[in-house]
């Protein structure tokens, strides 16, 4: 049912311009909409959506909230890292290689979490 259909992912924030900064300056999504009165911003990612919107809740869950799939991790860590993004380490995932900022999950794929300003865990994942 669902399947055939592209999936969003909404993103709570405390500070939405300065989430605007970093998810369209740093990350390089494109502002699809704004929401007015400062209800939040739909960026287009790919084929999808992302909404970025303001809340007390924000940056609560401690786990991933979203994720690219790329084609080369660590080109894009590199540039991530020269606007200036920190990249989480997570040593502790059994099976798991820790490379500089990047997870090598065995041959399987890697992935290399960064957080939002406000604390939401991202990932960017090469398969």
């Amino acid at each position: 049912m669902l399947g055939n259909h592209d999936i969003g992912v909404a993103l709570a924030v405390k500070d939405l311009e300065k989430a605007k900064q970093f998810y369209s300056e740093v990350l390089g999504l494109q502002i699809e909409k704004e929401i007015p009165e400062g209800g939040g911003i739909y960026y287009k990612s790919g084929n999808s959506y992302a909404l970025v919107y303001p809340s007390s809740f924000a940056g609560t869950n401690q786990a991933t909230y979203a994720g690219w799939t790329v084609d080369n991790i660590d080109e894009v860590v590199k540039e991530l890292k020269d606007k200036g993004v920190a990249f989480e380490h997570y040593p502790d995932f059994p099976g798991v290689t820790l490379e500089g900022d990047v997870h090598s999950w065995n041959g399987q794929g890697k992935t290399a979490w960064f957080k939002d300003p406000d604390g939401n865990i991202l990932a960017i994942n090469e398969m």
